[in-house]
């Protein structure tokens, strides 16, 4: 445990470097089921946050006790190692930031476009469960409702505003996950914690809302992507690869060097 608590930058780079350049390596249908099943574990996080914002009372208070359920997907995508776009906006793009190459550049858009299309397809499931009538309980989709048309009350420039410190955020959560250890579960809750009670934007956890939106008629789906999911993506890659990985890349770089 000590030696982790005491690992320098470097290793810490190194460490989430290789796990990148494992993910860059995986084969197409690797990465498409992975991204799947991660785009219907964060609608988990849609569907708890919902049921607390329903049962709970409504008080000042219950916005800091329903923003913990926005976490429950985040943990079991992280802990179950499935691929989540905004955390392989790192650490894919880590290893060709060091080694840039046609081939690496090719690997690094292959593996985001993948990532990103089976997350949004996750997502869009799990939103026709919302939608269905019956699938889940009342409370669940009512509260699901609820916050989705809460979130669509942001204009398309402060969904690209909070989706860069969210990317920023999921990148720092990468970042401190070799130091981690046994409180993984803590770490993964407390920053994702934030990102719900900040209402920051998520472009997979948005889609969720975004799709079910659609699915009810309150949202086409054009206004939907134009509006929201872009403003989403673009945010959390300029704050997760764009800011965090070349901050990242530059306290190392020189070190990097030297060995």
């Amino acid at each position: 445990m000590q030696e982790r608590v005491s690992l320098r930058p470097l290793a810490i780079y190194e460490v989430v470097r290789k796990e990148g350049a494992e993910e860059l390596a995986r084969p197409l249908t690797s990465l498409w089921w992975s991204g799947l099943a991660a785009g219907l574990s964060i609608g988990i996080s849609i569907a708890a946050e919902g049921s607390l914002h329903q049962l709970l009372p409504d008080a000042p208070w219950r916005y800091l006790i329903e923003s913990a359920g926005y976490t429950v997907g985040f943990i079991i995508v992280i802990l179950a190692r499935q691929q989540l776009f905004t955390e392989v906006t790192l650490t894919a793009f880590l290893p060709v930031l060091a080694e840039p190459s046609r081939a690496g550049w090719l690997a690094l858009g292959r593996n985001w476009t993948v990532v990103l299309l089976a997350n949004m397809a996750g997502c869009a499931l799990f939103a026709a469960l919302l939608h269905s009538r019956g699938a889940l309980p009342d409370f669940t989709t009512a509260g699901a409702r609820a916050i989705s048309e809460h979130m669509a009350e942001m204009t398309p420039l402060q969904a690209f505003l909070r989706a860069i410190l969210s990317g920023w955020m999921m990148a720092l959560l990468v970042w401190v996950m070799p130091l981690a250890e046994s409180a993984r579960i803590w770490v993964i809750a407390l920053i994702t914690y934030f990102i719900a009670l900040f209402e920051l934007s998520h472009v997979v956890a948005g889609s969720v809302e975004v799709f079910l939106l659609v699915f009810d008629d309150q949202m086409s789906l054009w206004d939907g992507l134009r509006g929201y999911l872009l403003p989403f993506m673009v945010g959390n890659v300029i704050g997760g690869a764009a800011l965090f990985a070349l901050l990242a890349y530059g306290q190392v770089r020189e070190e990097m060097e030297e060995t």
